[in-house]
């Protein structure tokens, strides 16, 4: 395996985990605190994007993760036949009305020649292979149907908030080596004490530094809460606890990572135009997508076939 592919399948191993976790009910720190904003513009885009397709149509979300973006187009569009596809085999309830199948990746889509009207993706598209997308894409749409790409933007508030998380992220665990630091003072003994004053020392300095809701303080603070409460629930519990707090932790800058790597894909618009016309398939419109303070974070495009 070369260096791409390993830093691909550790990408998608981070977004397992991610969509597990939301499966399951957890939270990430992906949007900024206007997370709510940001949602609301996504929304109205769509929903203006869903006025736009004809009655009766058959739609495939690629990436769809917890499946909002069908949901969000279908909600006035009880016409509509709404799928989704994600290449996480463990996903998210289906919104109701939509069919979500997990394990599928967009470069391989398995589904017949053109069984779709309209093919949408939100933060998606760029993560794959763009060629092989945009081939598939054509394969599956019918002559005349529709494709809405919502992408990163690499100067938007989403990727330099993210960007921030993950400085803080690898400050906690590679400046300050707080998770392995923590296991060399334990050793292999069960008095935990010798550990408590750097987790307590490095909590407070990420507090100090970059404020309660950072995950530079988040991080070390568990850390010290895991001593605390391994008093009573025993070493194993303390050693299995770091794992687990290490294990997130770098999931997270996976994620980052690749959120990086695709906003740089994104923001090369005239490759991804190039690739799409290639197999057939013509830009329609480019708007840029903002929250309500102006802040453009996304680009939606959109585009048919021939």
């Amino acid at each position: 395996m070369g260096e791409n592919d390993m830093a691909q399948a550790s990408e998608q191993a981070a977004w397992n985990m991610f969509w597990e976790q939301n499966a399951r009910g957890g939270s990430s720190g992906c949007l900024p605190h206007s997370r709510q904003a940001i949602e609301q513009a996504q929304k109205k885009a769509w929903q203006a994007f869903a006025a736009q397709i004809s009655k009766n149509a058959k739609l495939l979300d690629l990436a769809t993760g917890d499946g909002r973006v069908p949901a969000w187009i279908g909600a006035d569009r009880a016409d509509l036949e709404c799928h989704g596809v994600d290449l996480a085999p463990s996903l998210p309830p289906a919104p109701p009305g939509v069919t979500v199948r997990g394990r599928v990746p967009m470069e391989e889509l398995p589904f017949e020649a053109a069984s779709f009207d309209v093919v949408t993706s939100q933060f998606g598209f760029e993560y794959g292979d763009t060629a092989r997308v945009a081939t598939e894409i054509a394969r599956v749409l019918k002559p005349g149907g529709r494709i809405g790409l919502m992408m990163h933007r690499g100067d938007g508030p989403i990727v330099a908030h993210n960007r921030t998380r993950r400085a803080q992220l690898e400050w906690a665990l590679e400046e300050k080596a707080i998770v392995a630091k923590t296991r060399q003072s334990i050793g292999t003994g069960s008095d935990l004490s010798p550990a408590l004053p750097y987790a307590t020392e490095t909590a407070q300095k990420g507090l100090e530094q970059f404020g309660e809701s950072s995950p530079a303080w988040e991080i070390p603070e568990a850390v010290r809460r895991t001593l605390l409460m391994g008093a009573r629930a025993g070493r194993q519990f303390v050693l299995d606890t770091l794992n687990a707090i290490e294990a997130q932790a770098g999931n997270e800058i996976g994620r980052i990572k690749a959120l990086i790597r695709a906003s740089a894909v994104a923001d090369d618009r005239q490759t991804i135009e190039d690739r799409f016309a290639s197999t057939g398939i013509e830009l329609v419109d480019a708007k840029t997508i903002e929250d309500e303070t102006g802040n453009a974070f996304a680009d939606f495009v959109v585009l048919t076939k021939a």
